[in-house]
């Protein structure tokens, strides 16, 4: 089967739920066809002139063939492995070229949340294609959610949403390796976290770390933070207070005696710690799980 989509019906649960799906499919289209073809959906068929406005998200992974993608703010490159974001009630349009078709998987969603989501600087009208790469994650989500809107099963709807935030998880991280990969400062970073953890209770000297790996601090805590989203500092810290959590629940060890073994200076500064990283003290914390 060359082409498949369906239109999705929401009810209010959906809607509340934050993500609702509107429509989701794939169409090959062959080399030397129109696009988009007379059997394009029709709330989504337009014309190349005059391009279209959507009013809600949409993701268009290409996997096969080349073409192009316009919106008010330029013209962007489409090729295998590209993701073509398209934002609601903005001017767009895309086509493959003649002579190489393409395959395009598609889903459009949106809901608050997606709007929320949909926020993070990765997603942006002003770099609308993202080139993954070929990526059996991606394709795999895009399975999973032809599937379930297929099914219709009760409650499909709250899943396709999942797989919809998984398949957006994924490509926050693929761009996110981008900057790492084949770099030497991706393997000092993983030994460091790895030291870290192990280590938990201990404490670092950050910057003689740094040396110890011959990278200069400054560039060490930059690609840190690029990497886990923290500073190595907050990641240490991190780590501390999720240890103190752990023993707060399983131990009968004192306050005092938890601080002390995972390396505060005082009581003090570790209930202070703690309460703003977790919202409560580590008393309240241990007598509302215990």
């Amino acid at each position: 089967m060359n082409e498949y989509f369906k239109y999705l019906t929401t009810s209010e649960e959906d809607i509340d739920w934050g993500l609702y799906l509107k429509v989701a499919g794939y169409a090959r289209i062959k080399a030397d066809t129109q696009y988009p073809t007379k059997d394009h959906p029709s709330e989504y068929y337009f014309e190349w002139k005059n391009g279209r406005v959507l009013h809600e998200f949409q993701l268009n992974y290409i996997t096969e063939g080349t073409g192009i993608f316009e919106n008010s703010t330029g013209k962007f490159q489409v090729k295998p492995g590209s993701l073509i974001i398209i934002f609601p009630n903005e001017w767009h349009r895309y086509r493959p070229i003649k002579k190489t078709g393409w395959l395009e998987n598609y889903v459009g969603f949106n809901g608050h949340i997606a709007k929320q989501l949909l926020k993070h600087p990765t997603f942006s009208s002003q770099q609308p294609v993202i080139q993954c790469g070929i990526r059996e994650e991606i394709i795999d989500s895009y399975l999973k959610i032809f599937d379930l809107v297929e099914k219709e099963q009760p409650g499909y709807q709250q899943i396709a949403s999942g797989m919809v935030v998984k398949l957006l998880g994924y490509i926050i991280s693929f761009e996110k390796r981008k900057g790492f990969s084949g770099k030497q400062i991706s393997k000092v970073i993983e030994e460091v976290r790895f030291l870290m953890r192990q280590n938990a209770a201990q404490e670092f000297d950050l910057e003689e770390l740094a040396r110890r790996h011959n990278v200069g601090y400054s560039y060490f805590r930059k690609m840190f933070k690029k990497y886990t989203g923290v500073s190595p500092g907050q990641y240490h810290l991190q780590l501390r207070i999720i240890r103190a959590k752990e023993l707060l629940i399983s131990t009968d060890k004192s306050i005092k005696e938890i601080s002390l073994e995972l390396g505060f200076q005082t009581i003090h500064y570790f209930s202070l710690i703690f309460k703003k990283k977790v919202g409560m003290n580590p008393s309240e914390f241990r007598k509302r799980l215990n």
